[in-house]
């Protein structure tokens, strides 16, 4: 079967919209340390006039892309630039996916695989000659850190011991975890069970739920990413069908996937489920203003927090939830980081490739995080948190365990007893 998905209406991005005022391509990450890239301007709207005409026009180059919407942000007419790129990938790349990038994007298939011998694969990963081999055989670069293993899913553990207790709540939402939580880091996923539970809500997981597929569609495996998103879909249709008042997240890299890039790459229907999808910042801050939760912290709680805006996070336009969030807690100093594209982008920084200018595109963002000095770094983009605490050695939280870090449990479940 083929992986690309045939796209039928090309002009549903609004490329006719484009002034060529060129500042898209002057907010660029990429443009700005890549001479060989053409920049979004030239590799979006102006070709593809003439990719429409001839196929022969797609030029490869547009892999050094890093779709971290920038572009459409910074965007006076509102073209979905990114898009148009990633469409043109998908439509007329030629090039096949390598061993190394169907590995990186099937983060279920490798997570799974992983979690059974965690410290055996951490360990190994953690090794200098098998970071020579995974260079010259599977080019990925030998500097690249990856991110730890659980040996416990989180899953497992929320079947084994929060699973029963969630039927005492009068309320309820779903939760799509994604691979980061489930394979990696499942304390986020606990942390959001703390806060929910704490603020009167009982958490169930989605039945059969797959990988966003954002890794998939960057790396040329875009049919495979549209089977798993319709499966996701049909998930959250069930979710919110049994009684769920949300779908909430802990990523914004996943939930920009599934509510933009599902309907608009994918070509995947996410009506009736889009306007549920949210992060569980948004939420809960929906929640507090309209009266009907309150969140009480520790007074013993005192950290220096430095909140990095993700890429995916800023198109959303969500900046504001998890910021307002950190800023209640009165403990808290809280810094707002500079708007900078960390680099990473997903698998982008892993590859061989794209390894030195990855790390270009974040140095004014490490540097100003080392500048400022902070107990944490805050983000909602689990990819951005690998690439920060590699480049910069400090710690990187989600807000979400921010919040459970500094919350008490008993005061916040004793107002919200309704």
């Amino acid at each position: 079967m083929s992986e690309k998905i045939q796209l039928h209406n090309l002009s549903a991005h609004d490329f006719e919209q484009c002034l060529k005022c060129s500042i898209c391509t002057v907010y660029c990450p990429v443009s700005a340390v890549e001479p060989n890239y053409p920049g979004p301007k030239h590799a979006g709207p102006d070709l593809m006039r003439y990719r429409m005409k001839d196929p022969d026009f797609f030029n490869e180059t547009l892999k050094l892309c890093l779709n971290c919407k920038r572009c459409e942000v910074a965007c006076p007419h509102g073209v979905k630039v990114g898009d148009i790129i990633q469409e043109a990938r998908i439509q007329y790349s030629q090039h096949s996916p390598s061993l190394r990038d169907r590995m990186l994007a099937n983060t279920d298939f490798v997570g799974s695989m992983a979690t059974l011998v965690a410290p055996l694969t951490n360990f190994f990963l953690g090794l200098s000659p098998a970071k020579t081999v995974l260079d010259k055989v599977m080019k990925i670069d030998h500097h690249r850190q990856f991110p730890a293993y659980s040996g416990t899913k989180f899953e497992t553990w929320f079947h084994r011991h929060a699973e029963a207790e969630q039927q005492n709540y009068k309320h309820f939402v779903g939760y799509f975890h994604g691979c980061y939580v489930n394979y990696n880091y499942p304390k986020l996923g606990q942390d959001f069970v703390k806060i929910m539970n704490a603020c009167g809500y009982g958490v169930h997981l989605l039945e059969k739920e797959k990988c966003c597929g954002v890794a998939l569609i960057a790396n040329g495996l875009s049919g495979q990413a549209k089977r798993q998103g319709e499966n996701n879909m049909q998930a959250m249709r069930r979710s919110l069908s049994e009684g769920n008042e949300a779908v909430l997240t802990t990523s914004s890299t996943c939930t920009f996937t599934m509510r933009d890039e599902y309907p608009d790459l994918l070509k995947v229907d996410n009506q009736g489920v889009r306007d549920s999808l949210m992060l569980a910042t948004r939420f809960l801050c929906q929640k507090i203003d309209e009266g009907k939760i309150k969140l009480v912290f520790r007074k013993d709680y005192h950290k220096k927090v430095a909140y990095h805006t993700a890429c995916h996070m800023e198109r959303m336009g969500w900046t504001l939830y998890s910021t307002q969030l950190l800023k209640m807690i009165p403990g808290l100093d809280f810094m707002m980081l500079d708007s900078h594209c960390c680099g990473i982008a997903g698998t982008y920084g892993f590859k061989k490739e794209n390894y030195e200018r990855s790390q270009k595109i974040g140095a004014p963002l490490f540097q100003q995080i080392k500048e400022v000095n902070p107990d944490y770094v805050s983000t909602d983009c689990e990819t951005c948190k690998w690439q920060i605490e590699m480049s910069t050695g400090y710690p990187v939280m989600n807000p979400i365990s921010i919040l459970a870090e500094a919350l008490d449990v008993e005061a916040t479940k004793a107002v919200n007893s309704y």
